[in-house]
Parts: C-alpha cells; sequence; structure tokens
C-alpha cells in the first residue's frame, strides 16, 4: 500500500464575486467558510497533499467552472490541484490545465455522457481524470440489478446523484466505478451523500465496496468530524486518500494534527 494522502476540499459557490468556500450538510444547509485562495494557501502551508476545488453550481447553471479562482490559487500553493464543476468537454478541461490544475474531475458529465472519461484519459493521462461520485444509500426489498450491500442499518444499495446532488440517475454506484475504471479514469472520489457534513464518520459499508471492486485510487469523502474517523476509514478499507472539510475549515482539527495522530498510529502517510 502506497502512503495515504490527506486532502482538504473546498466546495465553491461562484454565486459570490469572490468564488467562496461554503460547506453544507447532505448537500443542503450550505454555509459560509472563507475565500478560496486564502484557505488553500494556508492548507498547502499546514501540509496538504493535494487540494480539491469543486465548483458546486457550475453544472446546475449550465456555465463554465471557476478559472480565475484557480489561476490565483496556483500562484501560491504548489500541491496537485484537482478541479471539478462545469467540465463537460476537452476544451474546458483544457482550460482548467491553463489555469493551474493538475486533476479535473467529473461527475455529471461523465453520467450524462461517458465517453468524455475516455476523451480526458486519451488526451490528458489517466492520472489526469478523476471521475466524482455522489452516491446516496437506498434501502428497497427489490434492488434487483444493483449491487446489494448489507449493513448495520439494513441492505441497501449506492444510487448516482448529479447536478450537485439535486438529481438522481438509477445508476448504481459501485457498478459505475467499475466502469469508469474500465473508461480510463485514473481515480474515483467517492463522497456519500448520506454522511456528507454530518461528522458521524466516512460510510465503510459503501467505501470498501468501492475500493475492494477497482484497482484505481480512491478518495474518501463525507463524514469526517474527528481524527479517529480518518484512522477508521484507512484501517478498514483500501482508499488511498481520505478527504475533509468541515474539521480544516473550522478548525477543530489542523492537517498537521491529522498526520501526527496518524503517525503515532501507524499508518503511512505522506
Amino acid at each position: 500500500m502506497l502512503c495515504r494522502r490527506i486532502i482538504p476540499c473546498l466546495d465553491c459557490d461562484l454565486a459570490f464575486p469572490d468564488g467562496r468556500v461554503v460547506k453544507g450538510i447532505e448537500f443542503k444547509q450550505i454555509k459560509y467558510a472563507g475565500i478560496p485562495w486564502q484557505l488553500a494557501a494556508k492548507y498547502y502551508e499546514d501540509g496538504a497533499d493535494e487540494i480539491v476545488f469543486l465548483d458546486i453550481t457550475a453544472s446546475k447553471d449550465k456555465r463554465e467552472t471557476m478559472f480565475h479562482v484557480i489561476e490565483k490559487t496556483s500562484e501560491n500553493v504548489f500541491v496537485p490541484l484537482t478541479v471539478g464543476g462545469g467540465i463537460r468537454s476537452v476544451q474546458d478541461a483544457r482550460k482548467v490545465f491553463n489555469a493551474g490544475a493538475d486533476k479535473v474531475s467529473i461527475n455529471t458529465a461523465a453520467i450524462k455522457n461517458p465517453i468524455i472519461v475516455n476523451k480526458l484519459a486519451r488526451y490528458f493521462g489517466s492520472q489526469a481524470c478523476v471521475v466524482a461520485i455522489d452516491a446516496k444509500r437506498r434501502y428497497v426489498k427489490d434492488a434487483e440489478g444493483k449491487t446489494v450491500i448489507k449493513t448495520i442499518q439494513g441492505t441497501c444499495w449506492f444510487e448516482c446523484s448529479i447536478y450537485g446532488g439535486r438529481t438522481f440517475t438509477g445508476i448504481d454506484a459501485i457498478r459505475w466505478a467499475i466502469e469508469v475504471e474500465k473508461r480510463g479514469a485514473g481515480e474515483i472520489l467517492l463522497t456519500s451523500m448520506d454522511r456528507d457534513g454530518g461528522k458521524d464518520g466516512y460510510d465503510i459499508p459503501l467505501t470498501e465496496a468501492v475500493s475492494e471492486r477497482v484497482r484505481i485510487p480512491v478518495i474518501a469523502s463525507g463524514g469526517c468530524g474527528v481524527l479517529a474517523h480518518i484512522h477508521e476509514v484507512f484501517q478498514r478499507t483500501k482508499v488511498s486518500a481520505a478527504l475533509a472539510a468541515s474539521i480544516f475549515h473550522y478548525e477543530t482539527h489542523s492537517i498537521k494534527e491529522v498526520k501526527e495522530f496518524l503517525a503515532e498510529r501507524n499508518q503511512r502517510i505522506r
């Protein structure tokens, strides 16, 4: 197992002129958290391995993503930057890379037009193509054609959502993860909508199911509230990175504290 990564996530809302960072609960109850390039610089200095920027309204508003935010951030931040939201074509991705990004993350565009995954991987390399999967539990008796997982709460499958969690697709998240790997994606950003912002820990059954079925790196996202949650997801699943937002934005813990905590427990980290 390679060294695990710690990745802060900046959800950006460009309804504000400066592209403010916001944080919600289950993709709702949005609250202000800071200015993107200021937070990114802080996390870089604190030891972040990578930083993820997600323009949470770009796909819904059918507009381009936040190029000016990435340009300003990349002037002072020198770790890999992943940018998602509003990327619908090779041309869109090229603009993001020219602004200073190292990877692009796609969700809505990938589900609506899966061939875009193949194209991005072919033009820019698999290592630069991240597919984001926003998954929600569905407890149903009849889940024919779905990958069913047993959890403490009951048997369920996981449904993919698009447009920042506003629309559900009927697509099985686990099967979709397998498909995007075959199409050339180099990484999966896996978010549990049920755990998002709840601070109750990552969705271990979901994360385990995906990370065991694909060979590409998986980033666990959604639910981190304390240091032990990151240790747990590394101990119990095969993910290569843990993404968090609230604990960093609101200074519950620093990235340095996370890494010290994990090192004391013999976790291999960068």
